[in-house]
C-alpha cells in the first residue's frame, strides 16, 4: 500500500514540477540568455567585463534553482519522517504483541494519512516556488 502512495505522490510532485518548468523557469531561463547575449554584444568591454556581466545574469535563476531544489527537499524530508514515524508507530505495536494484519492495516492508514497530509501541502509549496520567478520575470 505505501509504494502505491509513494507514487501518487512522486507523480504530483513531478507534473507540478513540468507545469513550473514550462510555465515560469523557461521565461527566467530566456531572460538570462537575453542578459548574456547583450553582455556579449558590448564591443568596449574586455573578455573579463563580459565573464562578469554574464555572471550577473545567472544569479537569479541560480537562486530560483536554489530555492526549488531546497523546497523539495524540505517536502521530501518532511514526508520521510512522517513515514518513519509510521514505521516506530507499527514496531511498537508489534513490540506489544500485535497481531500481523492489524499492523499492517495499522501501518497503511499511517501511511495515507502522510501522503494526504503532504498532498495538501504541493499547492503552497509551488506557490513558493513561483514567487522568485513570476518576480524575475517582470
Amino acid at each position: 500500500m505505501g509504494e502505491l502512495q509513494q507514487l501518487q505522490v512522486q507523480e504530483v510532485v513531478d507534473s507540478t514540477m513540468k507545469s513550473l518548468e514550462r510555465e515560469n523557469m523557461q521565461k527566467t531561463q530566456g531572460l538570462m540568455f537575453r542578459c548574456s547575449a547583450s553582455c556579449c554584444e558590448d564591443s568596449q568591454a574586455f573578455i573579463q567585463q563580459v565573464h562578469q556581466c554574464m555572471e550577473c545574469c545567472h544569479v537569479p535563476l541560480a537562486h530560483v534553482q536554489a530555492l526549488v531544489t531546497n523546497e523539495l527537499e524540505k517536502f521530501r524530508d518532511h514526508l520521510a519522517q512522517c513515514t518513519m514515524h509510521c514505521n516506530d508507530k507499527v514496531k511498537d505495536s508489534v513490540d506489544a504483541g500485535g497481531k500481523e494484519l492489524q499492523v499492517k492495516q495499522q501501518l497503511d492508514a499511517c501511511v495515507i494519512k502522510c501522503v494526504d497530509d503532504h498532498m495538501h501541502l504541493i499547492p503552497t509549496m509551488t506557490k513558493k516556488m513561483k514567487e522568485p520567478l513570476l518576480s524575475s520575470g517582470k
